[in-house]
């Protein structure tokens, strides 16, 4: 599982000139499975973005949780994380998990996420979304499955 996670001033969600999400401060989050995902894999991540400190302080640091800014969370479906561009110049996407089985991950992933942060806004899963931000710092982390938890997902 990966989630690119932006720190964003405000961020939106439009699907054929409707918008259908949106935020003010806090994070935006592109996320993307691949075979292997699984729940335990899910809760993980969820916990690790809950668990955050990556807002500055009174002094700058990197210190303060989005609960203690007050902020929001936007989660968008994003199989393309998963692109392999290593070989010729069109990205294959046959590291990325089949939409059958993604879906009621990335369902599962966003129901774990609206216990900590109740005022969850998502994209809906296989639109085609317009997504609009902008972007805070900027401040854009790449979080892993495999690098953060290892083969124990």
């Amino acid at each position: 599982m990966k989630v690119l996670l932006q720190l964003v001033k405000h961020a939106s969600v439009t699907i054929d000139g409707e918008k259908v999400a949106s935020i003010n401060h806090g994070f935006l989050l592109f996320t993307g499975f691949k075979e292997g995902d699984n729940e335990e894999t899910c809760h993980k991540m969820a916990e690790k973005i809950s668990k955050l400190r990556i807002f500055p302080d009174e002094n700058g640091k990197t210190n303060k949780s989005i609960f203690d800014v007050g902020g929001n969370v936007l989660s968008v479906s994003q199989f393309t994380l998963y692109a392999n561009c290593s070989e010729g110049n069109r990205p294959s996407f046959v590291n990325a998990m089949r939409p059958e089985r993604s879906k009621p991950l990335f369902a599962l992933f966003n129901n774990m996420l609206r216990e900590k942060f109740p005022n969850l806004e998502t994209g809906v899963f296989g639109a085609d979304m317009k997504v609009e931000l902008l972007n805070d710092g900027p401040f854009t982390l790449v979080l892993d499955s495999d690098e953060l938890f290892g083969g124990k997902r």
